[in-house]
């Protein structure tokens, strides 16, 4: 069984920082890419971050280049989102899941408020 457990959302001002961690079970992680989505209020879910199975090749969505960085430590079975210089539109309940994402594998979401 997949499991996807997510830590380290919270409440934070603009221009502070959070670490989002996802720790999967249940498949070989290394084998996979892994990403990051987020869905903000009253919108559509939607990709913020990916990393390839080494951690050699990441992307990222225009809104969040240059503040936001995915990693993954295939050691411990985790992907990790660091968020700095935060935004009051990064506010969003934000997912991992593998790329492409698996509709049963969804995380349990963390809510990420950017707020003074």
């Amino acid at each position: 069984q997949v499991q996807l457990v997510e830590s380290g959302g919270g409440l934070v001002q603009p221009g502070g920082s959070l670490r989002l961690s996802c720790a999967a079970s249940g498949i070989t992680f290394s084998n996979y890419w892994m990403t990051w989505y987020r869905q903000p209020p009253g919108k559509a879910r939607e990709l913020v971050a990916d990393i390839d199975p080494d951690g050699g090749m990441t992307n990222y969505a225009d809104s969040v280049k240059g503040r936001f960085t995915i990693s993954r430590d295939n050691a411990k079975n985790t992907v990790y989102l660091q968020m700095n210089s935060l935004k009051h539109e990064d506010t969003a309940v934000y997912y991992c899941n593998l790329l492409p994402p698996r509709a049963g594998y969804w995380s349990q979401g963390t809510q990420v408020t950017v707020s003074s």
